[in-house]
């Protein structure tokens, strides 16, 4: 899909792609090559000297080039031709009050090979291993994990970033990520009743009793997160090409869900249930 957007360019809107597209300008090939009457001369002119800049700007797999220039309500498009080098990232924090608030665990996912990062043990890994990739996905990051991460470690972390909140608000889905999930038929199982305030305790017990089967559970859960991105993006990217006339060409085969290395210890999930008069 980005190989067939304009709108990104100088002076380019909504309007003007679509007449692009119905002219058959359908890519930037294309309007290097067209002799299309559907824009003026020089208009033509200025579209294909900014398809050419984005076809070398592609090829060197500049990805912040396109970020910095679409509209954020298009920048999901950026989603296939930068796939090979996306994180769907999703962290857990102690929930304090900063600035007593610190990370727990990161969950960082490729679509090839899961990273967990741990408070303690390896949390410092993820400062040198970010820097692999061009893409961010995430759920609320621009508000939360982005932030929160750039605080804690001193990273710019300034890579090309979608937020699917934001895209999956504008398709109808709402209520945060696991209502989402819900809205589009992604089941946890047993992990269906841990959230956000559960993986704070999830930690709080494993620091304080020491319990491992507690770190499993939360890092299972934070992994389940990210796993889950990648198949909300590629189900949220095949929605809003319903808008383009690419609805036909571009959809992506939704992701087979990878093995997740660790499991919930549901006897840990329902103790901590007990303790806080949750059954």
């Amino acid at each position: 899909m980005l190989e067939n957007t304009f709108c990104h360019m100088p002076g380019v809107g909504p309007r003007t792609e679509r007449r692009l597209w119905s002219a058959g300008v359908l890519s930037w090939h294309d309007a290097c090559a067209s002799s299309s009457t559907t824009l003026s001369p020089a208009r033509a002119d200025h579209v294909a000297h900014h398809a050419t800049e984005s076809l070398d700007q592609l090829s060197d797999g500049n990805a912040r080039y396109f970020y910095d220039r679409l509209p954020s309500n298009q920048q999901w498009r950026l989603f296939p031709q930068f796939r090979h080098s996306v994180a769907y990232l999703d962290i857990e924090t102690t929930g304090l009050a900063p600035p007593a608030d610190y990370i727990t665990t990161i969950a960082l996912y490729d679509g090839r090979s899961i990273r967990c990062y741990v408070q303690d043990e390896n949390l410092e890994e993820f400062r040198d291993d970010i820097g692999d990739y061009s893409l961010l996905v995430t759920y609320s990051g621009k508000t939360f994990d982005v932030p929160f991460i750039r605080s804690y470690f001193g990273l710019r972390l300034d890579q090309a970033h979608i937020d699917l909140r934001y895209v999956l608000h504008s398709l109808g889905y709402k209520g945060g990520l696991k209502g989402c999930e819900r809205q589009l038929g992604l089941d946890r199982g047993e992990l269906a009743g841990v959230d956000g305030f559960f993986a704070v305790l999830l930690w709080h017990d494993f620091l304080s009793n020491g319990n491992q089967a507690a770190l499993q559970t939360l890092l299972a859960y934070n992994i389940t997160d990210v796993v889950n991105l990648e198949t909300l993006m590629v189900l949220a990217y095949n929605m809003k090409l319903r808008d383009t006339a690419f609805a036909g060409t571009h959809q992506l085969p939704v992701p087979a869900a990878p093995d997740v290395p660790f499991e919930a210890d549901m006897a840990t999930v329902n103790r901590i249930r007990r303790e806080h008069g949750w059954v």
